[in-house]
């Protein structure tokens, strides 16, 4: 296995409503390499947007270490995790009183390092990255689509270069076409930019066109990381229902007939 990116030992999360205890995580193992694209897959409340949080630095875990890049995943808290960890969040979550340009390029202008021009150009090089022509650079959010909303928010959270790419959800509101676009996008980003890729999402079309790996998070822990062929052969109630019903049967069609990953 390649130098892992991400390390998570021994992860408890509680949450405490009033005299109620929640846990969510309990000894929760997991590892994840460089290069690799790992989709975290799991019910309801199994914690799946929590634990990509917690690996962002937002949110501290109850117990336990995660490592990202070498370093406590609190200290991309505090210190800000921009230029080492890249986010892409369900809604896009951009803002609506910026243009395009200026919101792809706001991780940078946060630094006050850099001159105005060079932010400008860095920006224009990261929108034309994610497929949307020069004239969209003056667009607010409010004029654009779904499709392009997502990818003017995958443009800012890879304005930094950063090594590793958080995805929650990310074809989420998407119709077919722009869902498939969007991971053609994704996968020709990963390959070109060498990225290590960790996504939160329901949608096994994008898990099976994408994953290099599935963590499946079930009983307050991760049952199986492991390739999506092993994944699914693995005898879990969760699983049988998740993979094996009629839309997983579709996608683990395309998935015996090579068109994903395995």
């Amino acid at each position: 296995m390649a130098d892992p990116v991400v390390e998570i030992r021994k992860l408890w999360t509680v949450f405490q409503n009033g005299e109620k205890k929640s846990v969510v995580h309990k000894n929760l193992d997991l590892t994840i390499a460089r290069g690799e694209v790992v989709s975290l897959v799991g019910g309801s409340g199994t914690g799946k947007t929590v634990l990509l949080r917690q690996m962002l630095g937002l949110e501290t875990p109850s117990q336990g270490e995660i490592t990202v890049l070498g370093k406590p995943a609190a200290e991309l808290g505090k210190r800000g995790a921009a230029s080492r960890v890249g986010m892409l969040f369900q809604q896009g979550a951009l803002f609506s009183a910026f243009t395009v340009l200026e919101n792809i390029a706001f991780p940078l202008r946060e630094l006050k390092t850099l001159p105005s021009e060079l932010i400008r150009e860095a920006a224009m090089v990261k929108l034309q990255m994610v497929g949307l022509p020069p004239d969209a650079a003056h667009k607010m959010p409010s004029d654009l689509s779904g499709g392009m909303i997502k990818r003017v928010a995958l443009a800012r959270a890879l304005i930094m270069d950063p090594p590793l790419l958080l995805l929650d959800e990310p074809t989420a509101g998407l119709d077919p076409e722009s869902s498939d676009s969007f991971c053609a996008l994704l996968r020709a980003l990963h390959q070109g930019m060498g990225l290590t890729v960790v996504m939160v999402t329901h949608d096994l079309d994008t898990i099976f066109e994408l994953s290099t790996r599935i963590a499946v998070l079930a009983e307050q822990r991760v049952i199986i990381n492991d390739t999506p062929a092993k994944v699914v052969a693995f005898d879990h109630p969760f699983i049988h229902e998740f993979f094996l019903g009629e839309r997983g049967q579709r996608a683990m069609a395309l998935l015996r007939a090579g068109d994903a990953p395995i």
